[in-house]
């Protein structure tokens, strides 16, 4: 399901179906993903150097690229360490920039999805509802675990 969220996310925001972005404000038509986020959501301390990156093509290759790797790698079961771990580091920053969260103050969703990821590093969950075992036993990742 985690995989599903960020997949999504990366759909939408690429080709503006009409869920959290439109069609206007579609990757592909040259619009910004991250822009209407980080120029209009974020607050408290950390606003002005979230706001300083919107628009940014590098944030916005980044952002893009990383929601594209980790729904595939967690929908996969493969790289789910690495797509775990980029997805909590994305999941805090987009806490950092709306902090103080706005219906609880200290916990929202990114917190709870961050938490869950960690459970997916530990749980071997890609063994079990994906490619992760097949994965595991190719020489590749007999030699370099952290790729599991």
């Amino acid at each position: 399901m985690m995989g599903w969220i960020f997949l999504w996310a990366f759909i939408d925001k690429l080709f503006g179906l009409g869920f959290a972005t439109s069609t206007e404000e579609a990757w592909l038509t040259g619009a910004s993903p991250t822009a209407g986020f980080l120029s209009f959501a974020t607050k408290g301390p950390f606003a002005e150097l979230f706001q300083a990156l919107s628009g940014s093509q590098l944030v916005d290759w980044l952002f893009m690229l990383g929601l594209l790797g980790i729904g595939v790698s967690l929908l996969l079961g493969v790289f789910v360490r690495i797509g775990s771990i980029a997805g909590i580091i994305m999941l805090v920053l987009m806490y950092l920039a709306a902090l103080l969260p706005e219906h609880n103050p200290l916990i929202d969703d990114h917190i709870v999805y961050a938490v869950i990821m960690i459970g997916l590093i530990y749980s071997n969950s890609g063994n079990y509802l994906g490619l992760g075992k097949c994965w595991e036993n190719t020489s590749l990742v007999r030699k370099f675990p952290v790729l599991k």
